[in-house]
């Protein structure tokens, strides 16, 4: 790429009077090697430009908009690419400029060019920083849509409430983060929280930003049921999946079991009379989807195939043992010894990611869904694993 071997070029050896540019070129070096083959350590903006002009392409043709989520995809990926061009092409052109102005401090001895300069690359750091984040996500299901369920492990009661307050968590993240989504299916508690519920959650690499929180969450507060408020420990489930074309697992239609039922909803006029709902099992695996957010049973009937197309396409990854780690990993029971991360509200705050060795005091921001730290922190922790 020209633009960025151009910053690579830049020599080193005028470069000695200016921290800030030592510092930003350290770091175009380490992180952005063009061409690389390192996960993590490079992205083609050359591809990109090339794709780019085929997705220009496609956005044309009249035939695309039949398809809406198809046309979303093509222009969503549009977006990226031209956001990323941009940054790239305006790192180029600052580090351009700021090369100028340090040859004519050097030439003029003027320390107000040097100054300049360096004022002139500090919006260059923070475009390095947003790609570097990019350079986080390689891996090949990262950009896809995802699938993300929650469902409620040991501790009762306390289990249940702990995952409806992490589907208020999670879905004021998707809001912050600019993520669209639609919840498919909740399953109330006995007495209160949810039993389960399962999402569909859309946006550039929504499955990359979501695949840290498969696992088992833990809670520790003093339980708002207990009429003594003793301190209870209690436990939520978390799987997150991509979602796959339909038409990469063959399914058999006499290996399905199609219930329907009522869906639940809001009360009064808006009461559902019809049993719109729709749960499909796939006998030979035993694997369960439900979906209750459209207002069609033919509706929900599609989006639950869609749903079942994805864990089944997982399943059958799982069968690769060198996948396990990259696709879903290791997921025991939503109970002791099996957490990835622990939101402790008594006797101290703190949340803290036990594989990253992430932790917060400012547990609220995080129940309000401040994730972007400990998703980011995933991410980074994942890109070095992946090097070792």
């Amino acid at each position: 790429m020209r633009e960025w071997q151009k910053v690579q070029a830049l020599p080193r050896s005028r470069i000695a009077s200016s921290p800030t540019w030592k510092k930003i070129l350290a770091r175009s070096s380490k992180n952005f090697e063009t061409g690389s083959t390192t996960p993590g350590g490079s992205f083609d903006v050359d591809r990109k430009r090339l794709d780019l002009e085929e997705l220009r392409g496609q956005a044309s043709d009249p035939d695309l908009w039949s398809n809406p989520e198809a046309a979303k995809q093509v222009t969503r990926t549009i977006a990226r690419y031209e956001s990323t061009i941009d940054l790239v092409d305006g790192i180029a052109s600052d580090l351009d400029d700021a090369q100028t102005l340090l040859d004519l401090a050097k030439e003029e001895g003027a320390s107000e060019l040097l100054a300049e300069a360096t004022q002139l690359l500090s919006p260059v750091s923070t475009s390095l920083s947003t790609l570097e984040r990019e350079t986080l996500f390689f891996d090949e299901y990262d950009d896809s849509t995802a699938l993300m369920s929650i469902h409620a492990g040991a501790g009762g009661v306390d289990a249940q409430d702990w995952a409806e307050m992490m589907l208020r968590m999670y879905t004021r993240y998707f809001d912050q983060a600019g993520f669209d989504y639609r919840i498919e299916e909740i399953q109330p508690g006995d007495e209160a929280g949810i039993k389960s519920a399962s999402l569909t959650v859309e946006g550039d690499y929504a499955y990359g930003a979501l695949v840290g929180e498969k696992g088992v969450h833990r809670l520790v507060r003093i339980s708002p049921f207990d009429s003594n408020a003793r301190r209870h420990t209690s436990f939520a489930g978390v799987d997150v999946v991509p979602e796959v074309e339909e038409d990469l697992f063959e399914i058999s239609p006499d290996d399905l079991r199609i219930e329907t039922f009522r869906a639940q909803g809001a009360g009064g006029q808006h009461v559902n009379t019809t049993d719109s709902a729709v749960r499909i099992t796939h006998v030979p695996t035993n694997t369960v989807v439900a979906c209750q957010a459209e207002r069609s049973q033919l509706q929900n009937r599609n989006r639950a195939m869609i749903m079942l197309q994805a864990r089944l396409a997982e399943l059958a990854r799982k069968q690769h043992a060198e996948r396990i780690d990259e696709i879903r990993g290791e997921q025991g029971e939503a109970a002791w010894g099996n957490q990835i991360r622990s939101y402790v509200l008594q006797p101290y705050q703190m949340v803290k990611d036990l594989r990253t060795d992430f932790e917060t005091s400012n547990v609220q921001a995080v129940l309000d869904g401040d994730l972007s730290s400990l998703t980011d922190s995933f991410l980074g922790w994942r890109r070095r694993e992946s090097k070792d």
